[in-house]
């Protein structure tokens, strides 16, 4: 039976004092322009971070346009995909964004999907393996232990935090052992903690402190009056990603095998409107935020209570277009300061 956490009364007076973010999405038609016009509207209303995902676009480059637009909030990646760029150049951008925002980057890395990197004509190869490798190299490039001679750059002036996506117990563990904070996605609410705590155990293994190990979570939020409609529309989005082996292999392990295999099944004639249907109201109700504004609040604090000191809310449509709907999102969620 699946695990639903539900914030108290001085979880959501405590609401005020806790971050939230924002995921902008380099999968639509979006042009840098707009993400850059919703980061400052972030910015303005008070959000603690502005992460981009990689799709069809370059996560690090809009990460750096937003940087420059902006004075103080977060900016960073989530997540950039590591079989994209080598961890030499990573770490290069990473330090020159860093610079450019005074220290404001959070480097969200990740290995993606099997079947869209084969799509490239990219081996992923010992995925897991390759990931602690990369995230390695990473941080002793940005700390100038990178190589010897004249590529070696020196270090970093700025800290930057790397954190790594993980919606596993064994990718967790890579995020304990080497990165500075998990990155999960689609990540159920019951089964977070046990993430969590696979990070956190990875990490004391490795001889490292977990005082200041962080979880970011990308939650999608669907922000409308009519409830029916935003649950229906987080339905939709959940089928779509229900179609890559990654994310119906965690809803498993979080107690819905029977529903993925339904879903599974219904995918195989393409039909994504009766895919949806085989999504369970639990299963909703453990990933997304969704209906009026207030609701959202509740459900943000229920995460928060799960372990995640850093939600960002990855903005979906209902019923409108979707950069229309992270304006409103933006507005109608904004922090308390």
């Amino acid at each position: 039976m699946a695990v639903i956490f539900i914030a108290s009364e001085s979880a959501m007076s405590s609401l005020k004092d806790e971050r939230l973010g924002v995921v902008l999405s380099t999968v639509t038609e979006a042009e840098v322009g707009e993400l850059i016009e919703l980061g400052q509207l972030a910015e303005a209303q008070g959000f603690d971070a502005v992460l981009v995902n990689e799709g069809r676009g370059d996560a690090l480059a809009a990460s750096q346009a937003i940087a420059a637009a902006t004075a103080r909030v977060t900016v960073g990646t989530n997540i950039a995909n590591i079989y994209f760029r080598h961890p030499f150049l990573c770490a290069a951008t990473a330090r020159t964004i860093a610079s450019l925002s005074a220290g404001r980057l959070l480097l969200g890395l990740g290995m993606s999907h099997r079947a869209m990197l084969a799509s490239l004509g990219i081996d992923m190869g010992e995925a897991r393996p390759t990931l602690r490798r990369y995230v390695e190299f990473v941080k002793n490039a940005l700390a100038g232990k990178a190589t010897q001679g004249f590529l070696n750059p020196p270090p970093s002036t700025h800290q930057v935090p790397v954190y790594v996506a993980g919606n596993t117990i064994e990718s967790a563990a890579v995020a304990g052992a080497v990165g500075d904070g998990l990155m999960p996605f689609l990540s159920p609410l019951g089964y977070l903690p046990t993430l969590i705590e696979a990070a956190h155990m990875a990490a004391v293994d490795a001889g490292r402190n977990t005082a200041d190990f962080g979880c970011c979570l990308s939650i999608p939020t669907f922000v409308a009056e009519d409830e029916d409609a935003a649950r229906s529309a987080a339905r939709y989005n959940l089928a779509f990603f229900a179609q890559l082996p990654n994310y119906r292999r965690q809803w498993r392990r979080a107690g819905y095998g029977t529903a993925m295999d339904a879903v599974q099944e219904t995918w195989k004639s393409g039909q994504r409107r009766e895919a949806a249907r085989q999504i369970p109201d639990e299963l909703v109700e453990e990933v997304c935020v969704f209906g009026a504004a207030a609701r959202c609040r509740v459900q943000l604090a229920a995460f928060r209570a799960a372990g995640v000191d850093l939600p960002v809310i990855a903005v979906s449509p209902v019923n409108e277009d979707r950069v229309t709907a992270t304006r409103k999102a933006l507005v109608a969620l904004a922090p308390t300061r």
